[in-house]
């Protein structure tokens, strides 16, 4: 039987490099982290104990192009604040789905990155 510990890091495809950067570190200030150097193009970001890689692949099947779907692929980070996360999407002007009394028992945000990648930002809600 395998061991698990945790889960280390979540990949998802980008098709412009600088595009996806200017949205994870500018805009959601996610912090970038050092990279070995592959010879793929790809940013690292820590997600607190975790780990968020881009990878720059101009085409392939991972690529999305539909809207906010969330039974595809997609990853999920906790967040403190449903009420404050949803006034910073806002004022930072980025579109969202949001599901505040979600099935799940908690509530739910749901972002796209310029790659159509789906993000998810789940908290107690806090109105």
């Amino acid at each position: 039987m395998i061991e698990f510990e945790r889960l280390h890091h979540v990949s998802i495809a980008v098709r412009d490099l600088e595009k996806a950067r200017q949205f994870y570190s500018e805009l959601l200030q996610f912090q970038e982290i050092e990279r070995p150097p592959f010879k793929s193009k790809g940013i690292w970001y820590a997600v607190g104990n975790q780990q968020l890689h881009l990878l720059e692949h101009t085409q392939g099947e991972t690529l999305r192009n539909g809207q906010i779907d969330s039974v595809d692929g997609h990853f999920a980070i906790w967040v403190k604040s449903y009420k404050g996360t949803i006034e910073w999407l806002e004022k930072a002007g980025i579109p969202y789905e949001a599901r505040p009394q979600s099935v799940a028992g908690f509530a739910q945000i749901y972002i796209l990155d310029v790659d159509n990648n789906i993000i998810e930002f789940d908290s107690a809600y806090d109105s």
